[in-house]
Parts: C-alpha cells; structure tokens; sequence
C-alpha cells in the first residue's frame, strides 16, 4: 500500500476516534444520571473481567503479530538478523523497566487511571510505529509502546482479582492467563494475515480503532471505588522515587548487557561494564527498599516461601517457552519457505489449546490445589521442548510441528494461572498492583532473557558451521540454522525442567484450605 494510501487510511481512523470520542462522552454522562447500573450488576465481575480483557488482549497481541512480521520487516529496511531481535524485544525492554513503578503507582494513585493513561498511550506509539519511515523511528515507537504496556499490564490482573472472590481466584487468573496466550499467539495469526493482505505497517495501526473500542469500554465500566488502594491506615502513601529508579535502571541495564552480548561479545568491556553496574544497583535498590519507610517493593514478601518459589518457577517457565515462538516464526517463513500468513496459521491450533486449558487449570486449582498443575505442566511442556529439538528438520511435516506446539502451548497453560494464583495467596488486596506488576515482570523480563539467549545459540552454532547468521543465510541453507534450533529447544527444556524441580519444592495449598489472600482488610490495615 502507498503512503498516500496510509494518510487517506489515519484520517479515517481519526474521523472513527472522534466520532468515538463524543460517542463516549454522550454515553457518560447518560451512564452517570442512570444510577451506574452496570457497577451494582451480579456479574460486575465478568463485565470487569471483559474490559480488562479488551485491552490485556491487544496490549499482548502485537508481541506475536510482530514475530510473524519481523522477516518481513527485516527486508523493508535491510536489517540483519541482531536488528531484527532488537524489533521484536524494543517493547518488552521499557514494558519490563516500568511494570514495578506502575504497579506502585497504580497501588496510590487508581488502577483505572493508570489504566486508561496506559491504553492512550500505546494507540498513540501504535500509531508511530505504524507510520513509521526508518527503522530507528520504529524502535523509537515500539519503546514508547512499551511504556504505555506497562501501565495497562501493571494494572489489568490487579482490577479483575479485585472484584472476584479469594476462593474464585484461580478461575480468574486461568481465564486471564488464556486471555494473554491467546492475544501472544493468535497475534501470529493475525499478523501473517495483516502482512499478507495489507503490508506489515497494518500490523500496529490495526491497534487504533480496536484500541478506542477498549478504552471507552473502560471509561464507561470500570469502577474505581471497587479497587483496593494501598492507603496504609488512611494516609496515601509517598511514592517511592529512588526505589523506582534504581529498580528500571537495574533491569534496563541487565537487559541491554544480555542484548548486546550477541553482537558485541560476551567479554566485551561495555558487556562486562553493563553487568557490573547491574550488580551495583541492584545491591543499591535491595539496600534501599529495605530501609525506606514506604518502599516501591516490600521485598521481605520474598521470605514468603510460595512467592519466592513461585516467581523463580515462573520465571524459568517462561524463559524455556517464550524463545519457542520467535525461533517458530523465523524458522517456518525463512527455513520451511511458508508465507506469513501460513506461519500465522500453523500456530493457530497453541492459541486454542491456550484458550481451553488456563480456564480449566485455574478453576480445578480452585479446588485441588496448585502443585500437580504446575509440576504436570512443566512436564508437559518440558518433553515437547526436547521432543521439537530432537525431531526438527528442513522438511519437519507440518502435521508434526503442530502437535509438539500443542503439546509445549497445553504444559505452558497448565502451568501458568495455579502458579501465579499461589503467589498472589499470600498477599493483601491493596498489594495486587504491585504483585501483579511482579509477575508480569517475571513473563517480560523472561521473554527478553529467553529471546537474547535463543538468538545467541542459533547465532554461535551457525557461525560454528561456518554459515552467515542472517535471515537471507537460513533461506538458501537452513542446515546450520536448525541445528542452532535444536540446540536452542534442548536448553529451553531444562530450564522448564528446573522450573518444575521448583515447582514440587515449593508444594501445594493445606488441605481444607480456602484459595484466599492472607489476611482481612482488617488484619492488613492493624499491621501497617
């Protein structure tokens, strides 16, 4: 499509956002004289659980729409295949920087608030990335997409756990978790359509009418009266300011030492220097977070055995399986020669199998605990990952790679919403903002880990072959690129392997035991 054709297109995407707009404002004000009828509705919790939904599903859609793109993309500005994992991690570097702030932040300001700030900003970075005429403007773009991410991701799961029940709560979480699996690997779906039909730049403008939708949905349903603030016996809490800094400064370094690794050199000095001032300022943030009186992160929640335990757990899960899908969408399209929409589609079947087994893992958590879940699901996921690394080829039947991604995407389900439902057992309501961040962090600061590290054993495997680690190299002679894959999918499974030895240690619920927070509004508000 030509550019003209794209400004004709923006303006009516702008005609559709102002007509939203007065749409929305007519409908307030209708809505406020009616009494709210919504908010005092017996399913105000699945009408909250859908709104968030909306805007947790498009946040996270883009990630796997941009996997199926990013070959694509990579042509349209000559990138190699270093710069191409700079465009799919650009995002999840600022989402995973910001999340800890954001959750604080929406823990003392409002959850909606922050949540509807958020969603603005990421159609407006959508919108930028869209249009977008060099590649550093689109990484530039997909930065500030990531800013906005955080806020709606720090606040999505905190408001829905808000208004469902202790005992309901891993219902809840294994629908929110199906929710985020399907808006990552659906994305890939719809982005191979997008691509194939439209051109890739459809891929982030497709963000802006979807976007208004959501938004004014939050606008009209979202009562903040029923979100818990952290108001520490009545008093709105100060914001920790140097705990926020040290604590982005700390994983921006982290993440951009790991990065950076692959085309700089492990040993390289600025690598090294990156690490060091990591180790520096996480001592510092660990220093001060205990000291302040109101910190950003309470860290003595990790003396909690089900938190510390879980996070780890979660976060080696996510850093065996989230390489999956970027090593998946390189090597169906570069290696199998599928256009992207067919790449799209070969994974459609991961998003369904996620879409009927978080629910149904959640709810039975519910009632039989977390551990054989989480431990069942490691496994599961684990023996496809080494399944994939022992049987993928250059002409691997389709038939084949479905049933392995099926396979990795049902451990990946089972997993997921009983571990985060055991971390958030143990901590009040007014500290779901901060807790969720927590664990959304653990998801995107793995995906990144898991991306560099992916990218780094295909990268040093070809070059040990002798072959050039670009994507022009994996389409004349994917020999050596899939011996990289092997080698990647083999590491990937012994860190879910790790992730489910975690997972039997840390144990289950007590017997008889009610799936709810640790303390009453009451006890929480007397130890503050």
């Amino acid at each position: 499509m030509t550019f003209t054709g794209l400004m004709i297109l923006a303006s009516g995407f702008g005609l559709m956002a102002l007509a939203g707009i007065l749409a929305v404002s007519r409908r307030i004000r209708n809505y406020k004289n009616s009494g709210s009828p919504i908010s005092q509705s017996a399913n105000y919790k699945w009408w909250v659980f859908g709104t968030v939904a909306t805007g947790t599903f498009m946040s996270v859609v883009g990630h796997g729409s941009i996997l199926i793109a990013l070959p694509t993309i990579a042509r349209h500005f000559d990138a190699g295949l270093t710069m191409v994992l700079w465009i799919a991690i650009s995002e999840t570097l600022a989402v995973s920087s910001l999340l800890l702030p954001m959750g604080r932040i929406s823990d003392i300001l409002g959850r909606k608030q922050v949540y509807i700030t958020g969603y603005t900003v990421f159609i407006l970075a959508s919108a930028a990335a869209g249009f977008s005429i060099s590649l550093p403007m689109l990484i530039a773009a997909r930065v500030v997409q990531g800013m906005g991410s955080a806020m709606v991701q720090a606040n999505g799961q905190a408001m829905v756990l808000s208004v469902f029940p202790g005992n309901e709560r891993g219902k809840a979480l294994g629908t929110q978790f199906s929710v985020l699996g399907v808006g990552s690997m659906s994305g890939m779906v719809l982005g191979g359509l997008l691509v194939s039909t439209l051109g890739w730049r459809f891929v982030f403008l497709i963000n802006i009418p979807v976007g208004i939708i959501a938004v004014a949905a939050a606008i009209l349903i979202l009562d903040k009266s029923r979100f818990v603030q952290d108001t520490q016996g009545g008093r709105r809490p100060t914001f920790d300011w140097v705990g926020s800094i040290l604590s982005s400064a700390a994983l921006l370094t982290v993440l951009l030492a790991m990065t950076f690794g692959n085309r700089s050199g492990w040993g390289s000095g600025p690598v090294l220097s990156g690490l060091a001032a990591f180790v520096i300022l996480l001592g510092g943030f660990i220093w001060w977070e205990l000291h302040t009186p109101s910190p950003m992160l309470d860290l003595r929640l990790f003396q909690r055995k089900l938190v510390a335990m879980g996070i780890a757990a979660g976060w080696l899960s996510f850093l065996g399986s989230s390489g999956v899908r970027f090593l998946m969408a390189i090597y169906l399209q570069s290696a199998l020669g599928f256009s992207p929409r067919d790449a799209g589609l070969i994974t459609l079947p991961m998003a369904i199998t996620m879409t009927f087994v978080g629910p149904i893992a959640g709810r039975l958590s519910d009632r039989y605990g977390w551990q054989k879940f989480n431990v069942g699901g490691s496994a599961l996921a684990a023996l496809a990952l080494f399944l994939l690394s022992l049987t993928l080829t250059q002409t691997s039947p389709v038939k084949l790679i479905i049933l392995l991604l099926v396979l990795q995407s049902a451990g990946t389900g089972l997993f997921g919403s009983p571990n985060n439902s055991s971390i958030l057992s143990t901590v009040e309501r007014s500290r779901y903002g901060i807790m969720s961040a927590l664990t959304s962090l653990t998801r995107n600061s793995a995906n990144i880990t898991s991306n560099v590290v992916a990218t780094a054993i295909v990268v040093t495997t070809m070059a040990s072959l002798g072959a050039e680690p670009s994507l022009s190299a994996v389409s004349s002679d994917p020999q050596a690129f899939v011996a990289g894959l092997n080698r990647a999918f083999m590491a990937a499974g012994l860190m879910v392997v790790l992730a489910m030895i975690i997972s039997f240690v840390k144990g289950d619920r007590p017997k008889g035991a009610l799936n709810q927070t640790v303390q009453s509004p009451a006890r929480e508000a007397s130890t503050r």
